[in-house]
C-alpha cells in the first residue's frame, strides 16, 4: 500500500536555506559537490515517499541566477558504456540530455569535464560531440598516490595538471550522471586552482544519502546500500564527527576515507580545515522532512527487495552481477528481509506454483492485490493491466474490454508478418488495442481513464518479462520485479 511519509514543501524550503546560508559562510565560491542525481532521482522518490524526483531540480531554481552547473564524467565510464539503470542510457549519453534538461529550464551549464582521463577512439568522438554542440570541456586526471600521498595531490604534479575549468559564478554545481564520477576530486582540484589565482573559494556537499540524521540500520540507509552495491559503498558512523562533537551522526565509507585528503587539502591551501568531519561537509536537510517513518520503512524495504530481484534478472540476461548479489542478499538478511516481505511477490509465485504457468500480481495503491494468467490471447502481465484497470474502473471483471476478434488479427500481424513466435500481446500492444476499442466502448474508455492510477504499484511477475513488457510497465510508474526464471534458451 503506497502512503506518503516525506513533506517535499517543506524540504525545498530547509535545504535551499542551508545553501544560501552555507554560501554566506564563505563570503565568496562555493564549489558545491551534488550527490545523488540531481535530474530525475527516482531512488529519492522511491524510498521517502513524497519526494518529488525534481525536487532538487525545483531547489536549485530558485538559486539559479548565482549558479551555474559542470557536468563530471568519468572517462573510464565513456570507455565501458556505462549505463544508468534507471533510463537505460549510457553516461555520455545522459550528460548531452541533462545538459538540454538545464538549460531548457534556464539554467546556466557552464562546462564537462572528464575525470580519470584516458586517450581513447570513444573517449575524443565525446569531446567531439561536445565541441560540435559548442560545450567547453576539461580534462582531469589520475593522480598517482590518490588519495594517500597528499604532498603529490596538492601540488603542480597533482591537481596542478589538472585543467583549470573556468566558471564565472559564486555557486558552482557540481554533478554527474551517476556516483564514482570524480564529483569530490573535481571540486578539490577547483580549490587548488583559485587558491593560486588568489581566488577564495569554500567547498560543500549535498548528498541526500545516507541521511546523517536517522539510524545507521534505518530501511532508508539500507536501501542506499543496495542502490550502491556495485560500488560496494557501506554505511559507517562518521568516527570524525564523533570524536569532534560526542554526537553519533552517519555517513559512508567513501567520504570517511576521503576525508584525510579534504581536510589536508584545506590545511595546505589555507592553513586550516573549515570542516571537523565528513558530516559537516553536507547540507541535507532530508532527514528533518520525513513526517511518517513507518511508511517511510516500508517504501525502502520494498527497494531493498526490488534492488535484489532486479540484480538477480540482470544476471540472468547476462551480466555479471553475482558480487552484486551476494552483497544485496546479506542487506536483505540484516534487514530481516526475504520475499514474503512483497505481497505482490508471494502471490504471484503461489499462483505460478498452482497452475504451472507464468502469472502476474499488482498491489495497488489502496492495498488490494490483482493478479493476471498467461492464456492463448494475453501475456500474464498484459492479463494482470487490463484486471487492473477493470478494478480502478469498478467494471464488472466478466467484461471483456477488447473484443478477440480485436486481438486475433494482431496475432496474425505479428506472426505471419512480423516473425515473432510468441501469439500473445505485450502490454504496449494491449494498451494501443484498449485505446482503439476506447473509440466504441464506454467501458474500454473508462478502463482507459485508470491508467494514471498505475503510478508507485508494486508488481511482480512469475518469470522474466521481456524487455518490451518491463520498459512499458515502468513508464506506467508501476514497481516492477520478477523472478529470475525462463523458459527460453537464450535471453535476447
Amino acid at each position: 500500500m503506497f502512503k506518503t511519509g516525506f513533506d517535499n514543501n517543506k524540504y525545498l524550503q530547509m535545504q535551499s536555506q542551508r545553501i544560501k546560508e552555507r554560501i554566506g559562510e564563505f563570503g565568496g565560491k562555493l564549489y558545491l559537490e551534488f550527490g545523488g542525481k540531481l535530474f530525475d532521482d527516482y531512488h529519492a522518490s522511491r524510498v521517502l515517499p513524497g519526494f518529488e524526483p525534481d525536487s532538487k531540480l525545483q531547489m536549485l531554481m530558485q538559486l539559479k541566477d548565482q549558479a551555474e552547473i559542470v557536468i563530471v564524467i568519468s572517462a573510464s565510464d565513456i570507455e565501458n558504456s556505462k549505463i544508468r539503470g534507471d533510463l537505460g542510457i549510457t553516461y555520455d549519453i545522459d550528460v548531452l540530455r541533462l545538459i538540454s534538461a538545464f538549460e531548457e529550464r534556464g539554467l546556466m551549464v557552464g562546462s564537462v569535464v572528464l575525470t580519470k582521463y584516458i586517450s581513447t577512439p570513444k573517449v575524443h568522438a565525446f569531446e567531439q560531440k561536445l565541441d560540435d554542440n559548442g560545450i567547453a570541456h576539461y580534462r582531469h586526471y589520475i593522480i598517482d598516490g590518490y588519495p594517500s600521498n597528499i604532498s603529490k595531490i596538492v601540488s603542480d604534479e597533482g591537481y596542478g595538471k589538472n585543467d583549470y575549468i573556468e566558471t564565472t559564478r559564486s555557486l558552482v554545481v557540481i554533478t554527474a550522471p551517476g556516483p564514482g564520477s570524480g564529483k569530490m576530486a573535481t571540486c578539490l582540484s577547483q580549490l587548488y586552482h583559485e587558491n593560486k589565482r588568489g581566488i577564495k573559494a569554500g567547498y560543500a556537499k549535498f548528498e541526500t544519502f545516507p541521511i546523517w540524521n536517522i539510524p545507521l540500520k534505518h530501511p532508508v540507509n539500507i536501501a542506499y546500500e543496495a542502490a550502491t552495491a556495485d560500488l560496494s559503498d557501506v554505511n559507517m558512523i562518521d568516527p570524525w564527527h564523533l570524536e569532534a562533537y560526542g554526537k553519533t551522526t552517519v555517513n559512508y565509507n567513501r567520504d570517511v576515507e576521503i576525508f584525510p585528503v579534504l581536510k589536508a587539502t584545506f590545511d595546505k591551501i589555507y592553513g586550516e580545515c573549515p570542516y571537523k568531519s565528513p558530516t559537516d561537509m553536507g547540507v541535507n536537510m532530508a532527514g528533518n522532512c520525513i513526517f511518517d517513518d513507518e511508511a517511510v520503512k516500508d517504501a525502502a524495504n520494498q527497494e531493498i527487495i526490488r534492488r535484489y530481484y532486479n540484480a538477480c534478472c540482470a544476471n540472468l540476461r547476462g551480466q555479471n552481477k553475482k558480487d552484486e548479489i551476494y552483497t544485496l542478499e546479506l542487506l536483505m538478511n540484516n534487514a530481516g528481509l526475504s520475499s514474503e516481505n512483497r505481497l505482490c511477490t508471494k502471490v504471484a509465485e503461489e499462483i505460478a506454483q498452482n497452475t504451472d504457468a507464468p502469472a502476474a500480481a499488482i498491489e495497488l495503491n489502496n492495498g488490494e492485490i490483482i493478479t493476471g494468467k498467461t492464456s492463448e490471447l494475453l501475456g500474464c502481465a498484459s492479463s494482470m493491466l487490463l484486471n487492473a484497470l477493470k478494478k480502478l474502473g469498478n467494471i464488472d471483471d466478466s467484461v471483456l474490454l477488447i473484443d478477440p476478434e480485436v486481438i486475433k488479427p494482431i496475432q496474425e500481424l505479428k506472426i505471419n508478418h512480423l516473425g515473432n513466435n510468441n501469439p500473445r500481446l505485450h502490454t504496449d500492444e494491449v494498451l494501443i488495442a484498449l485505446s482503439i476499442s476506447a473509440v466504441t466502448d464506454k467501458n474500454a474508455a473508462l478502463a482507459l481513464e485508470q491508467v494514471s492510477k498505475l503510478k508507485n504499484c508494486e508488481m511482480h511477475s512469475s518469470v522474466l518479462l521481456s524487455t518490451v513488457d518491463e520498459n512499458v510497465l515502468k513508464q506506467l510508474g508501476i514497481r516492477v520485479t520478477c523472478t529470475p526464471v525462463t523458459k527460453k534458451k537464450i535471453i535476447y
